[in-house]
């Protein structure tokens, strides 16, 4: 009876250490990768990437624990133009019949202000290279559809195309070389 009540108690005090860590996953109809472009020095040009898969660990008692894993379907880029959208997914730029997604896997996640900083790899047209993102305070969660969870994250960064090996023969004039990236995720808890 004494094993089983020190097993009993041993197991209580487990329950709250596996209870802090949760699993979320991206809702694909709420969640994409926005980025803007300057265009021949004039203005920006405008696209979406989604069909986000991957997970984030969220580690409910330390955030700074927790860990993202994410893939990019790069083969839904839209612009709203077409043609554009073809030449983007062509070997120019994302070249996507060879690289047809883009993974970002955080290697660390700090507090910043009210919101936090995530340090990641982003593998972009087989390229791999650090990425920050700055994201602010994680929203909810929410009840949703179905009674689960969610969760919004929202991060910018900028990055260099040229520094993915992404159209390297276009000059900056043409096409800017810092792109602006916009990811919002609706997380949805598992």
């Amino acid at each position: 009876m004494r094993r089983l009540l020190s097993l009993l108690a041993s197991f209580a005090l487990l329950c709250p250490l596996v209870s802090a860590q949760s699993t979320w996953v991206p809702d694909k109809a709420h969640s994409e990768v926005d980025f803007s472009v300057l265009h021949m020095g004039l203005t920006r040009v405008h696209g979406k990437i989604g069909n986000i898969g991957g997970s984030i660990a969220l580690n409910e008692s330390d955030i700074t624990k927790s860990t993202v894993s994410v893939t990019i379907d790069v083969n839904t880029v839209d612009t709203g133009v077409a043609a554009r959208d073809n030449d983007l997914k062509g070997a120019h730029f994302f070249d996507v019949s060879q690289f047809p997604t883009a993974t970002f896997v955080s290697t660390s996640v700090t507090k910043s202000g009210s919101g936090l900083t995530v340090v990641g790899n982003l593998t972009l047209h087989g390229v791999t290279k650090p990425v920050t993102l700055n994201v602010e305070q994680p929203v909810g969660p929410v009840n949703g559809m179905g009674h689960k969870e969610h969760m919004g994250f929202s991060a910018t960064t900028t990055l260099k195309r040229t520094d993915f090996g992404i159209a390297p023969n276009f000059p900056a004039a043409m096409v800017g070389d810092e792109i602006a990236l916009t990811i919002d995720l609706d997380a949805v808890k598992q």
